[in-house]
């Protein structure tokens, strides 16, 4: 199901024509089992029953396509979510939803231009159904109302949650007691979220217990609703692979397994390193894996406090700026970012992110990394090199 969540969302980039050649080369009901497992990812069902309190309500989902459709029975109650089976007889009949196959696949996975409703019909019970509640029984429930609402709004990719909220909801300590990562994240991929991206995390949580952890690779899932995420931890977790969530196992401080990793997967549009903490692990990771990243990709360090604690780390607080510790390594490479301004060439030695770091943004505990062309010329710094008196100043020594 993963490739042919990949398939979509490559076709949804290009447009109708190539999600119609997917549909009929996949067939209807494969690429709606696809779509369908995508909706109900992103409704929160279950949550909404919780919510909401006693009561159930069915919803039948049906995608079409060429005269044919396929349809799927979803109900929700004290049980959270359940598909494929009937509410009880006394319950309201489902509200169906129907709508073709290929506009559903815009919506979920195209550029945010192309979602469109034009297409949709929404089959609510019978009048005869429906009246007699209102005049005699008791109020229709509002879990009836608010499953429909809210399958409607992930076809609109209406009102997307914060990352908190995210993170709250899938159980990673991005925003916890021990971190308040969401805001920074939020800040910085924000403009993203609507790009089809390629997210890989090293580190995928849950330490060695194989169907543990995950939490952050199911809130980029949702964050970024185009996006393929990509978990690499030194256990395997091939139990967590959903539909847009592929697991690798390597491990972080071999550089030959994280290229091989990022050649058979990347470019990486983002990397984000939460894995080990520790100041050659993450320096490893970098140098393999920023030079695979996509132009204009950012990489992300994660705790940041691992460079400083020999407990935990082995860290350390006696040189600030040794290069080997992490904060270091990263500090380094904010004198890259004005390597044009250098008057002797003596003042330092180049590093090969120079003219590859365009932006350097540190917080408590979190650094991002901008990729991209640092080459924006310093005139000043050129004429002090090659000709000072022009500036009527003596030439350096």
């Amino acid at each position: 199901m993963t490739d042919m969540t990949d398939a979509l969302i490559e076709a949804a980039d290009r447009g109708r024509a190539d999600v119609v050649a997917t549909v009929e080369a996949a067939g209807l009901r494969t690429v709606a089992a696809t779509l369908i497992n995508e909706v109900l990812f992103r409704a929160h069902l279950d949550e909404l029953a919780a919510a909401e309190g006693a009561g159930e309500a069915s919803l039948v989902i049906t995608l079409t396509h060429g005269g044919q459709e396929t349809s799927v029975l979803v109900s929700v109650g004290p049980k959270g979510m359940e598909v494929g089976r009937a509410a009880r007889p006394a319950d309201l009949p489902p509200t169906v939803i129907v709508q073709d196959v290929c506009e559903t696949a815009l919506a979920l996975y195209g550029p945010r231009e192309r979602v469109s409703s034009a297409g949709r019909e929404i089959r609510w019970p019978s009048p005869r159904t429906m009246v007699p509640r209102l005049v005699n029984g008791p109020a229709v429930p509002r879990l009836f109302h608010a499953v429909v609402q809210r399958v409607v709004q992930v076809l609109d990719r209406d009102q997307p949650a914060r990352l908190t909220e995210l993170a709250v909801r899938h159980g990673t300590d991005k925003w916890s007691f021990l971190h308040q990562y969401t805001q920074h994240y939020q800040r910085h991929f924000g403009p993203l979220r609507d790009r089809r991206l390629k997210i890989c995390e090293i580190g995928v949580g849950g330490y060695g217990d194989t169907e543990a952890g995950g939490g952050s690779l199911s809130m980029w899932k949702e964050f970024f609703p185009r996006g393929l995420v990509y978990g690499v931890d030194i256990a395997d977790k091939r139990a967590l692979d959903r539909p847009r969530i592929t697991t690798i196992q390597a491990d972080q401080s071999d550089p030959e397994a994280l290229r091989s990793m990022a050649k058979e997967y990347g470019p990486f549009d983002i990397v984000i390193d939460d894995g080990s903490h520790m100041s050659p692990h993450v320096i490893t990771s970098f140098k393999a894996l920023f030079p695979c990243l996509a132009e204009d990709g950012i990489y992300v360090v994660e705790d940041l406090h691992g460079s400083y604690w020999p407990q935990l780390f082995e860290g350390s607080e006696d040189d600030l700026n040794a290069p080997e510790f992490t904060v270091g390594f990263l500090k380094e490479m904010v004198d890259g970012l004005n390597h044009e301004e250098f008057i002797k060439s003596e003042t330092r030695v180049p590093k090969p992110t120079d003219r590859s770091i365009k932006g350097i943004h540190f917080y408590h505990n979190l650094a991002f990394i901008d990729k991209g062309r640092n080459e924006e010329g310093g005139p000043i710094a050129s004429v002090l090199r090659e000709a000072p008196e022009l500036l009527g100043v003596e030439r350096l020594r």
